[in-house]
Protein backbone atom coordinates (compact mmCIF):
# COMPACT_ATOMS: atom_id res chain seq x y z
CA UNK A 1 0.00 0.00 0.00
CA UNK A 2 0.81 3.75 -1.08
CA UNK A 3 1.40 5.51 2.57
CA UNK A 4 3.50 8.69 1.39
CA UNK A 5 3.41 11.15 -2.05
CA UNK A 6 0.35 10.71 -4.16
CA UNK A 7 -2.09 8.35 -3.81
CA UNK A 8 -4.37 8.88 -6.46
CA UNK A 9 -4.07 5.71 -8.98
CA UNK A 10 -5.55 7.17 -12.02
CA UNK A 11 -3.21 10.09 -11.39
CA UNK A 12 0.11 7.25 -10.93
CA UNK A 13 -1.22 5.87 -13.96
CA UNK A 14 -1.45 8.68 -15.49
CA UNK A 15 2.18 9.62 -14.66
CA UNK A 16 3.75 6.48 -15.04
CA UNK A 17 3.31 6.85 -19.19
CA UNK A 18 4.59 10.74 -19.16
CA UNK A 19 7.79 9.82 -20.54
CA UNK A 20 10.50 11.94 -21.92
CA UNK A 21 9.64 15.49 -23.68
CA UNK A 22 6.13 14.35 -22.83
CA UNK A 23 3.15 16.88 -22.39
CA UNK A 24 1.26 17.05 -18.96
CA UNK A 25 -1.58 19.24 -19.00
CA UNK A 26 -2.71 20.85 -15.16
CA UNK A 27 -6.19 22.33 -15.65
CA UNK A 28 -8.97 24.63 -13.98
CA UNK A 29 -12.48 23.75 -13.25
CA UNK A 30 -13.38 25.58 -16.53
CA UNK A 31 -11.08 23.87 -19.46
CA UNK A 32 -12.49 22.13 -22.25
CA UNK A 33 -12.88 18.33 -22.40
CA UNK A 34 -10.95 17.03 -24.49
CA UNK A 35 -12.26 13.29 -25.55
CA UNK A 36 -9.17 12.24 -27.61
CA UNK A 37 -7.23 12.64 -23.97
CA UNK A 38 -6.90 10.92 -21.29
CA UNK A 39 -8.47 12.89 -18.15
CA UNK A 40 -8.01 12.92 -14.24
CA UNK A 41 -10.31 14.37 -12.86
CA UNK A 42 -9.73 15.45 -9.28
CA UNK A 43 -12.02 18.33 -8.70
CA UNK A 44 -14.21 18.68 -5.61
CA UNK A 45 -15.04 21.72 -5.16
CA UNK A 46 -13.73 25.67 -6.28
CA UNK A 47 -10.30 25.80 -5.43
CA UNK A 48 -9.98 21.98 -4.33
CA UNK A 49 -7.21 21.35 -5.15
CA UNK A 50 -5.58 23.70 -7.10
CA UNK A 51 -3.56 23.76 -10.40
CA UNK A 52 -0.46 24.78 -7.74
CA UNK A 53 -1.40 21.82 -5.43
CA UNK A 54 -1.02 19.20 -8.38
CA UNK A 55 1.67 20.70 -9.55
CA UNK A 56 3.29 20.57 -5.90
CA UNK A 57 2.21 16.89 -5.82
CA UNK A 58 3.35 15.81 -9.87
CA UNK A 59 7.04 17.54 -9.22
CA UNK A 60 7.80 15.83 -6.03
CA UNK A 61 8.42 12.23 -8.15
CA UNK A 62 8.91 13.77 -11.80
CA UNK A 63 11.08 15.23 -13.61
CA UNK A 64 9.81 18.75 -15.63
CA UNK A 65 12.41 20.93 -17.51
CA UNK A 66 9.69 23.10 -19.34
CA UNK A 67 6.15 24.64 -18.87
CA UNK A 68 3.85 26.51 -21.24
CA UNK A 69 1.34 29.07 -19.65
CA UNK A 70 -1.32 31.64 -21.58
CA UNK A 71 0.05 35.02 -21.73
CA UNK A 72 -3.25 36.03 -20.23
CA UNK A 73 -2.61 34.68 -17.06
CA UNK A 74 -0.34 37.49 -16.75
CA UNK A 75 -3.11 40.04 -17.36
CA UNK A 76 -5.80 38.38 -15.45
CA UNK A 77 -3.89 37.73 -12.39
CA UNK A 78 -2.43 39.61 -9.35
CA UNK A 79 1.43 40.09 -8.93
CA UNK A 80 0.70 37.64 -5.75
CA UNK A 81 -0.70 34.82 -7.70
CA UNK A 82 1.98 35.20 -10.22
CA UNK A 83 4.93 34.86 -7.64
CA UNK A 84 2.78 31.93 -6.31
CA UNK A 85 3.23 30.25 -9.81
CA UNK A 86 6.86 31.37 -10.50
CA UNK A 87 7.71 29.02 -7.24
CA UNK A 88 5.85 26.54 -7.84
CA UNK A 89 7.52 26.57 -11.29
CA UNK A 90 11.16 27.41 -9.67
CA UNK A 91 13.84 25.57 -11.72
CA UNK A 92 11.45 25.04 -15.03
CA UNK A 93 11.80 26.81 -17.85
CA UNK A 94 8.44 29.11 -18.36
CA UNK A 95 7.19 30.19 -21.45
CA UNK A 96 4.10 32.16 -21.95
CA UNK A 97 2.02 31.98 -25.18
CA UNK A 98 -1.86 33.29 -26.31
CA UNK A 99 -4.03 31.11 -24.78
CA UNK A 100 -5.07 29.60 -28.30
CA UNK A 101 -1.78 28.38 -28.89
CA UNK A 102 -1.56 26.78 -25.87
CA UNK A 103 -4.98 25.00 -26.45
CA UNK A 104 -3.25 23.45 -29.95
CA UNK A 105 -0.56 22.16 -27.43
CA UNK A 106 -3.14 19.77 -26.01
CA UNK A 107 -3.92 17.15 -28.44
CA UNK A 108 -0.14 16.08 -27.80
CA UNK A 109 -0.13 15.84 -23.94
CA UNK A 110 -0.32 11.86 -22.54
CA UNK A 111 -2.91 13.08 -20.50
CA UNK A 112 -4.89 15.92 -18.47
CA UNK A 113 -5.22 16.87 -14.77
CA UNK A 114 -8.44 18.64 -13.83
CA UNK A 115 -8.41 20.47 -11.01
CA UNK A 116 -11.17 22.71 -9.44
CA UNK A 117 -9.37 25.74 -9.52
CA UNK A 118 -11.29 28.81 -10.20
CA UNK A 119 -7.84 31.14 -10.79
CA UNK A 120 -8.07 32.66 -14.28
CA UNK A 121 -5.62 31.19 -17.10
CA UNK A 122 -4.09 28.86 -14.67
CA UNK A 123 -4.05 25.77 -16.99
CA UNK A 124 -0.54 24.76 -17.10
CA UNK A 125 1.51 22.21 -19.55
CA UNK A 126 4.50 20.24 -18.05
CA UNK A 127 7.22 18.80 -20.45
CA UNK A 128 8.89 16.20 -19.09
CA UNK A 129 12.31 16.84 -18.83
Amino acid sequence: MINTGLLNPLMLSLLARVRHTNALVIADRGFPFWPMIETVDVSVMDNLPTVLQIIAAVRANHHFTQAFVAKEFLKNNSKATQQKFRSALRGVAVKFEPHANLKQRVPLAIGLIRTGDTVPYANTILISG
